[in-house]
């Protein structure tokens, strides 16, 4: 039996598999690039794309587009997921760089609130709610087609560089958002930058194989035991045929990543209207402020990529609050 357990282990990654996690890497940062660039200029561009309020309702402004972002994240999960159990891993990957891109466009060429009024409101929330549900489907998507081409322990740290290139994505996105303003460059050309890099993506997925377990794995069964002329009232004992979801699971999984917008929001965007409106802090000055801490998250999260291929990933979850902590800490 120890014998079999450790042939089953895989520790490297092949040439195929190393190609996929460089794609889907890419991608992801991609992605993360483009779905952040708004949510860390919203102090300056709310201003654009929002009414003239008090600074009590900038700050409720500011939490809505934050959540727009969010709110639609579930509904993009069940349905890419539907699309990636039915089509294909790699199409879903293709079709959420798409969505992110096309928003993107838009919001670099869209009118200002002081040009078309509340329809640029609404029109930003819409493309934000759309880069919500894509940026969902990206990473959960890439994750599962990592997660089928390859094995533990290589498996752990190669579905968490998903990760890790998001918050590299993150620190990106603040990268050009602190140089666009503070050079004094117009905010649209970190919008253009978005788009294009978002094009790149796409080109860069098409090249993606799909995986070999993906998709409706009971409708292949299916089809093999048609194809085979076996009675199908077998398949009542095969595990894939009754494979059930677990809610327990499922629940503590979406539990699990309802807390990172909550910690994103209070450590990027509360703390920010603290340093703004009670420091005195400039716009340019708390995107530059968010650039340092986003540094550091980078560098938490590729700390722990390395420690999951030494340490089960489980036991890393149980002590990711001190890393949340550490995040409020600097933030302060």
């Amino acid at each position: 039996m120890q014998s079999t357990r450790i042939k089953e282990e895989q520790r490297s990654l092949t040439r195929e598999q190393r190609q996929a996690v460089g794609l889907l890497s890419i991608g992801t940062f991609l992605e993360y690039f483009d779905l952040m660039l708004y949510v860390h200029m919203a102090l300056l561009l709310n201003e654009l794309f929002f009414p003239k309020t008090d600074p009590h309702t900038a700050s409720l402004l500011a939490a809505l587009a934050f959540c727009s972002t969010f709110v639609l994240r579930p509904i993009g999960a069940l349905v890419f997921g539907y699309i990636g159990d039915h089509i294909g891993r790699r199409i879903t990957v293709i079709i959420t760089t798409m969505m992110m891109a096309l928003s993107c466009f838009i919001m670099a060429n869209l009118p200002t609130y002081a040009q078309i009024g509340v329809s640029a409101t609404w029109i930003v929330t819409i493309c934000r709610m759309l880069q919500g549900m894509s940026s969902m489907g990206e990473l959960i998507g890439a994750q599962v087609y990592l997660t089928e081409i390859s094995k533990p322990p290589i498996q752990y740290p190669a579905v968490t560089s998903i990760v890790t290139f998001a918050a590299f994505g993150t620190a990106a996105a603040l990268a050009v958002a602190s140089l666009v303003t503070s050079f004094g460059f117009n905010w649209r050309l970190a919008f253009w930058i978005g788009s294009g890099i978002a094009l790149v993506g796409i080109a860069a997925r098409t090249s993606l194989r799909e995986t070999p377990d993906f998709a409706d794995a009971k409708r292949q069964l299916e089809q093999t035991f048609d194809d085979a002329k076996i009675d199908k009232s077998k398949l009542r004992n095969n595990p894939v045929w009754n494979e059930k979801v677990k809610k327990k699971t499922s629940l503590a999984y979406f539990l699990i990543e309802c807390m990172w917008p909550v910690t994103f929001y209070f450590v990027y965007l509360h703390c920010s209207n603290v340093l703004k409106h009670s420091f005195g802090y400039t716009a340019e000055q708390v995107i530059h402020h968010n650039f340092v801490i986003s540094i550091v998250h980078l560098l938490s999260y590729i700390v722990i990529t390395y420690l999951s291929y030494k340490i089960y990933p489980l036991i890393i979850t149980k002590f990711e609050s001190v890393h949340l902590k550490i995040d409020k800490k600097i933030s302060w």
